[in-house]
């Protein structure tokens, strides 16, 4: 199968690349600059959509960028990388003399509103309620395809969890200096995902005719984890305590309010359409998923 990533050359487009290579796939990314096995945007732009059986969209500015201040004009970016981006693949594939069998586009649980006992399923509703949940909206609409040219999946990510990049990244410091904690209250629900299983689930998508439509990207165990669960579990993986929280004041000053709320609430997100479409998560506890990244 020849597969065309766009934002193939971050964090989870390494870890689906390495894994669709491993199956005997060729990856084709699109990013910035042209080079070796990968064109740019531009070039999608003019020339149009390689020849390919798949493409998928990874995309998308980091939003939790500490470095950056939460403007107008980062909001753009955020907004623009996801959307036009995929606005981009969606037309090259509508007008691909030979469109590709199918199309993965990977979103975000923010779609769905933060609540404490709401469990969301593929079929809930969402999308309309704040900045977070409206971008998702319209990223998913920029996806779409008139007719049925091509297989269409979206794979609405959790937190991705991964030795190399992630949440994890920005945590392993504190916490293996004994400076960890949860952040704020900590009983916020925490919808994670394992970098190995999300590059596994857009894989599956890709290579199985029968799955179209919506899939949760987070491990089954994530509805019943809280903040303060996986910091007590982060901690106990590197052998420290995990009892300093991060303050809420802290949070929000740090990222804004608007941002903040990514970190300071969370929604419990069930994989139900995932696990019924035939796919075997690799790590779906918590404990097993942090060993493996800490080790």
């Amino acid at each position: 199968m020849r597969v065309v990533v766009g934002g193939g050359t971050g964090f989870v487009g390494t870890a689906l690349t390495q894994l669709l290579r491993s199956r005997g796939h060729e990856v084709t990314h699109v990013s910035r600059y042209a080079g070796k096995d990968r064109i740019s945007w531009d070039e999608l732009s003019c020339s149009g959509l390689p020849r390919c059986d798949a493409a998928v969209n990874l995309a998308g500015e980091n939003v939790l960028n500490p470095l950056r201040r939460w403007d107008y004009a980062f909001q753009r970016e955020v907004v623009t990388s996801r959307v036009e981006t995929t606005k981009t693949l969606a037309k090259a594939i509508a007008e691909a003399e030979q469109p590709p069998r199918a199309w993965v586009l990977v979103t975000g649980v923010g779609y769905y509103r933060p609540s404490l006992t709401t469990e969301y399923t593929e079929d809930s509703s969402g999308g309309d309620f704040d900045f977070f949940s409206r971008l998702v909206h319209t990223w998913e609409l920029a996806a779409k395809i008139p007719g049925n040219i091509t297989r269409e999946v979206v794979v609405r990510s959790g937190v991705v969890l991964g030795k190399n990049g992630g949440a994890i990244s920005q945590m392993l410091w504190p916490f293996r200096l004994g400076l960890g904690g949860p952040i704020g209250s900590g009983v916020q629900p925490f919808p994670w995902i394992h970098v190995q299983d999300l590059a596994g689930i857009v894989s599956h998508a890709l290579e199985t005719e029968g799955v179209r439509g919506v899939l949760n990207g987070v491990s089954p165990a994530s509805p019943n984890t809280s903040n303060a669960d996986f910091a007590r579990a982060l901690g106990s993986a590197l052998g420290r305590p995990a009892l300093l929280p991060l303050p809420t004041v802290v949070v929000r000053a740090v990222f804004g309010a608007e941002r903040g709320i990514m970190l300071l609430e969370g929604q419990r997100v069930v994989p139900k359409r995932t696990l019924e479409c035939g796919y075997h998560f690799t790590f779906p506890d918590l404990p097993v998923a942090l060993r493996d990244i800490v080790s």
